[in-house]
C-alpha cells in the first residue's frame, strides 16, 4: 500500500485538516541511515511531520523542519515540497538508548533542551524562518506549539511510528489540524473534546486505519469533505552534476590538495547516503577550470 497524504475541510470552513500515511517513506529513511529503534521513531516523527505540513504548500513551495536538542540524536532535518517529496537526515542514526516497553524514549534522544527551525521557501527573495524552543521533544507537540505561537495558527499535531521485531517500520502516519480564521467556536470545541477521548494514533495505525479512517474518528461529529490526494515518498534531489558543483565552491587550492594528496574524492549525500566518488584526474580539472 502506497503511502499518501489527504487534505479535508470542515463544510462550514471552520477546520482544514491533512492526514498521511508514512510507513514506506519512514522505512526507507531507517535503512538508509542505519537507524537504532529510538532514532527510527525519532526522524521517522520529523519527515511524516514535514510530509503533513507539505500539504499546506502551493506548487513550487518547500519546507524545512530542523530539531536541534542536547540528546544523542544532535540534530535532525526533513525536508519536503507541495508534490509530497520528503527526505530526512539524522545527525548521529545511533541514540545507544534502549527502547523501554511502551515508550522509544524520543525525548530523551533528542533531548528537551533545544530548537524547532522552520524554514520556508514561498517564492520570495528570502525564505521565511520561525523558531521555537522545544516544548516537549516529542516532535508533534513541538510542532503543534510553533504554528500556534509563530503562526498564531492553534493547532493538533499527532505523529506516531510503530516498528517491527526486527526494528523495522511496520506503520507510520500522522495528522495535522488547524482552526481557520473567524472559525465558528462550537465546531473547534467539538473536535477538541473528541481529540481528548481518542484513542492514541499508535493504537489506530495498529488497526491499520487509513488516513481518511483516521480523519474520519477525529471528525465523526462534523460534516467535511476531502479536497486532495497527493502521493508520499522519500526522493532525494543530489546528483552527480550537483555535487559537482558543490566541489568546485571548495576552490582550486582545496581541489588541488585533494587530488594531489588524497588521489581524488568521495561525497556521500547528507539524505540519501548515495556515494559520489571522483578520481583524481577528474578533481584536477575542476581545479584547473577554475583558473
Amino acid at each position: 500500500m502506497k503511502d499518501y497524504l489527504i487534505k479535508l475541510l470542515t463544510r462550514d470552513g471552520s477546520l482544514r485538516a491533512i492526514a498521511a500515511r508514512t510507513t514506506l517513506l519512514a522505512e526507507e529513511i531507517r535503512r538508509r541511515h542505519g537507524t537504532d529503534p529510538v532514532a527510527t521513531v525519532a526522524v521517522g516523527r520529523l519527515a511524516t511531520g514535514a510530509a503533513l505540513c507539505g500539504g499546506l504548500l502551493k506548487e513550487d513551495q518547500r519546507l524545512a523542519l530542523i530539531v536541534e536538542g542536547d540528546g544523542p540524536l544532535r540534530r535532525l532535518l526533513a525536508e519536503t515540497d507541495a508534490g509530497g517529496r520528503v527526505r530526512a537526515s539524522v545527525k548521529n542514526p545511533v541514540s545507544g538508548l534502549p527502547a523501554e516497553p511502551g515508550s522509544y524514549t524520543v525525548a530523551r534522544a533528542v533531548g528537551r533542551n533545544g530548537l524547532l527551525h522552520v524554514v520556508k521557501d514561498l517564492g520570495l527573495k528570502e525564505p521565511y524562518r520561525g523558531s521555537v524552543r522545544l516544548q516537549t521533544a516529542e516532535i508533534g507537540e513541538d510542532l503543534a506549539y510553533y504554528f500556534t505561537v509563530s503562526e498564531q495558527t492553534p493547532s493538533s499535531v499527532a505523529l506516531g511510528i510503530l516498528l517491527g521485531a526486527g526494528g523495522e517500520v511496520a506503520a507510520a502516519g500522522g495528522f495535522l489540524i488547524q482552526a481557520l480564521p473567524g472559525a465558528d467556536p462550537e465546531p473547534i470545541a467539538a473536535v477538541e473534546r473528541r481529540l481528548i477521548d481518542l484513542p492514541p494514533l499508535t493504537s489506530l495505525l495498529k488497526q491499520r486505519l487509513t488516513p481518511e479512517g483516521i480523519l474520519g474518528e477525529v471528525f465523526r461529529e462534523l460534516p467535511f469533505r476531502i479536497e486532495q490526494n497527493v502521493a508520499v515518498t522519500f526522493q532525494c534531489g543530489c546528483s552527480r552534476p550537483r555535487i559537482r558543483r558543490v566541489l568546485m565552491t571548495l576552490g582550486k587550492e582545496e581541489l588541488q590538495r585533494l587530488g594531489e594528496e588524497q588521489g581524488g574524492a568521495a561525497v556521500t549525500c547528507e539524505f540519501c547516503k548515495e556515494v559520489y566518488s571522483f578520481s583524481r584526474e577528474e578533481v584536477l580539472r575542476m581545479a584547473a577550470a577554475l583558473g
